[in-house]
C-alpha cells in the first residue's frame, strides 16, 4: 500500500459462520481484515467444531432472532459505527433477512454520523453463499431472500452458479455472461459484481487456469466488465471464497483512496454512493479490478503454499495410521480423508506477509462483448 494512500480507518462488521478449528468464514474474515489494518467485529452465523468439509461436524446455527438480538447489543453500547460491513455464510431465508434489516439500519446510522451528506459511508460487501458446482446448499427459500436484498449492496461476490441463481440466466457462453451481469446491474441495481470462479473457455483461458469477472455499472447501468486470469491449483480448498470476500473489503477501500488521491479529491469518490468511479473510467482502471487484482495476488501465494506444506503433513499423517495400526480400507479411508482436509486448512498466519504484499502479479483485462 503506498504511503500516499494509507487505507483510511476502517470499522468493519463480519457476519459469517465460525469454526472452532480451522479456516473458513470469519476465522478467515478477522484474522486477514485486522492483518490489513482494519478493526474487525465478527458476528457469527454458526458455532462448528470444524467445516463440513470433514463430512462430519458438530455445534449450532444462529437464529434470525439471535442475530438480531446481537446486533441490538452493539446498538444500545453505541458499537455500531461501521464504516463496511462483510456477509457471508447466513444459515436460513429468515436470517438473510435479519442480515439484510442489520445493513440498512448500518448505512443509515452511518449517514446520520456525518454533518454533510454522504451516502458513501456505509458499504455493504455481499457474498451470496448458496451453493456451487450446480448444486444447492440451503434451502430453496434462501434464493428468493437474497434477490430481495440485492438493491441494497454495494459490492457483491457470487460463484458461477449463485450468479446464474440470482439473475436467471444460465452462463454458457461471454454473451449470457454479459446478460447475467446485466441483469443485476440493471434489474437489481447493484453497483458492483465480481463472480469469483467463471468456467467458459476462451482463447486467454487456458485449461490449468481460472478467471474471475468483475464490473462496476456506468451512471446508465452498463456494464464495465474485466477479467483476470490466473493458474489453478490442483488442490482442494475450503474457505476460499471466505479469504477473497475478506481482502476485496480492505482491497476496495484501499483502491477507491488511492483514485480519490490521485484525482485530488475530486468529487469525493469515497462519499459517494458504492463508491462508483466516473464512467469515463475505464475497466481495468475501476478500483474494483485493481482490488481484484491484489486479492487474487495474495489468494494465489497462500494456495500455493498451502499446497506445497501438503505432502510432507500426509506422509506423516500415514506414518500415524501405521502405528495406530489402522490398516482396514474404510477406516483408513476416512481416517485420511479427515488429516487430509486439516492439511488442507489455508495456511494463514504462516503467510501474513502474502496477505500484506503479495510478489506475484495478476493485471485485469478489459471484456469486450458483441
Amino acid at each position: 500500500m503506498s504511503a500516499a494512500t494509507p487505507l483510511p480507518e476502517t470499522r468493519v462488521l463480519a457476519i459469517a459462520s465460525h469454526v472452532v478449528s480451522g479456516h473458513v468464514g470469519n476465522k478467515i474474515a478477522v484474522f486477514a481484515m485486522q492483518s490489513l489494518g482494519c478493526d474487525v467485529a465478527a458476528l457469527n452465523t454458526v458455532q462448528f467444531s470444524n467445516h463440513t468439509g470433514y463430512r462430519q461436524v458438530r455445534g449450532t446455527k444462529t437464529s434470525a432472532a439471535e442475530i438480531w438480538d446481537l446486533y441490538e447489543g452493539l446498538k444500545q453500547s453505541y458499537l455500531d459505527n461501521f464504516d463496511m460491513m462483510l456477509s457471508g455464510y447466513v444459515p436460513g431465508a429468515a436470517s438473510v433477512e435479519a442480515v439484510g434489516r442489520i445493513a440498512e439500519a448500518l448505512r443509515a446510522r452511518a449517514q446520520e454520523q456525518h454533518e454533510t451528506n454522504s451516502p458513501g459511508s456505509f458499504f455493504w460487501v455481499l457474498d451470496p453463499v448458496m451453493g456451487d458446482h450446480g448444486k444447492l446448499y440451503v434451502a430453496d427459500d434462501v434464493v428468493p431472500a437474497y434477490k430481495q436484498l440485492l438493491h441494497h449492496a454495494d459490492l457483491i461476490l457470487p460463484n458461477q452458479f449463485e450468479a446464474e441463481l440470482l439473475s436467471g440466466v444460465a452462463i454458457v457462453s461471454m454473451e449470457t455472461l454479459h446478460e447475467a451481469i446485466q441483469v443485476l446491474h440493471e434489474q437489481f441495481q447493484v453497483p458492483h459484481v465480481v463472480i469469483t470462479s467463471v468456467s467458459l473457455a476462451s482463447p486467454d483461458h487456458p485449461v490449468s487456469s481460472l478467471s474471475v469477472v468483475g464490473s462496476s455499472r456506468t451512471s446508465t447501468g452498463k456494464a464495465r466488465a474485466f477479467k483476470i486470469v490466473f493458474p489453478a491449483i490442483d488442490c482442494y480448498f475450503s474457505g476460499t471464497g471466505d479469504m477473497f470476500g475478506a481482502l476485496m473489503v480492505v482491497r476496495m477501500r484501499e483502491a477507491v483512496a488511492a483514485q480519490e488521491a490521485s484525482s485530488q479529491g475530486a468529487d469525493a469518490l469515497l462519499s459517494r454512493r458504492a463508491w462508483l468511479s466516473d464512467d469515463a473510467v475505464e475497466s481495468v482502471d475501476l478500483p474494483l479490478a485493481r482490488a481484484a487484482e491484489k486479492v487474487l495476488a495474495s489468494m494465489h501465494e497462500v494456495l500455493s503454499k498451502t499446497c506445497e506444506a501438503m505432502p510432507a503433513q500426509m506422509a506423516k499423517a500415514n506414518a500415524l495410521l501405521d502405528r495406530k495400526g489402522i490398516v482396514e480400507a474404510d477406516a483408513r479411508a476416512k481416517a485420511l480423508h479427515l488429516l487430509k482436509s486439516g492439511a488442507a486448512e489455508l495456511k494463514l498466519p504462516q503467510n501474513v506477509d502474502s496477505l500484506r504484499s503479495p510478489q506475484v502479479n495478476f493485471r485485469a483485462v478489459k471484456m469486450e462483448f458483441k
